[in-house]
């Protein structure tokens, strides 16, 4: 029962935040203040899923400027926790196809998130090329999951290099976000405990070059996996209370 109430509450959610999301965009399309805005209202979902999300921004974090940020990709819940911690003129990078999704598709284009060509190989050498460029052209901030895939509880896993040769590329800091973990979230449970986003200090990429791409990429994951340690014995400790 609790199951079929929270996906009737979705199904609704869905359709208001897509078809009048996308109107709204309208008024002002492509612009990438509409990213933040609606990814603070999706999490707000997350009290529906049962979720006691805590997002902590330190102070300041408004101001860093033009990022690159890196966050930790776990599974669909990802949508309705970490989405919270998008900052004001932060876009994310997406699969040009996207845009052919119902409803989702055409918010995700509208609210100005970059859309690239992963299945054209000649294309796709460019692209963090066009990540840079969107950077510089718009001024704009950055969101990439450089595990490049969800992890699905099985922790932190690689990363891939090209968000970390974008922020050296485009002279701007790396700053990392991480989520603790959403595996124990069960759809047919009221209580689903205590979530943690929290957004980390700056990873300055002053005097870098893209020799050094591998040790910028291993230093944040590991400041990134040492904090997701962290927030899940919290989260835990908590949700446990």
């Amino acid at each position: 029962m609790i199951f079929v109430l929270r996906m009737i509450a979705v199904a609704i959610f869905a359709v208001v935040m897509f078809v009048f999301g996308c109107a709204y965009c309208l008024l002002s399309p492509r612009n990438p203040k509409h990213v933040c805005t609606f990814g603070r209202l999706f999490s707000k979902m997350s009290r529906v899923f049962g979720i006691k999300l805590e997002i902590r921004i330190p102070e300041g974090a408004e101001e860093v400027g033009p990022s690159v940020y890196v966050a930790n990709h776990q599974n669909n819940y990802d949508l309705f926790t970490i989405s919270g911690a998008v900052m004001p003129r932060t876009v994310t990078v997406g699969k040009k196809s996207l845009a052919w999704m119902p409803l989702f598709g055409q918010l995700y284009w509208l609210s100005g998130n970059i859309l690239i060509d992963r299945a054209n190989r000649s294309k796709a050498v460019g692209t963090i090329g066009q990540v840079v460029e969107k950077i510089k052209e718009r001024n704009v901030s950055v969101w990439m999951f450089p595990e490049g895939t969800r992890s699905r509880g099985r922790g932190l896993l690689p990363f891939k290099t090209g968000a970390f040769h974008a922020a050296i590329s485009a002279k701007v800091p790396v700053v990392p976000i991480v989520c603790s973990s959403t595996e124990h979230v069960r759809l047919n449970r009221w209580d689903n405990g205590v979530v943690i986003v929290e957004i980390m200090p700056p990873v300055s990429t002053e005097g870098l070059t893209k020799e050094d791409v591998r040790e910028l990429s291993q230093r944040c994951r590991d400041i990134m996996e040492s904090k997701l340690n962290a927030l899940n014995e919290e989260a835990a400790r908590r949700s446990a209370k």
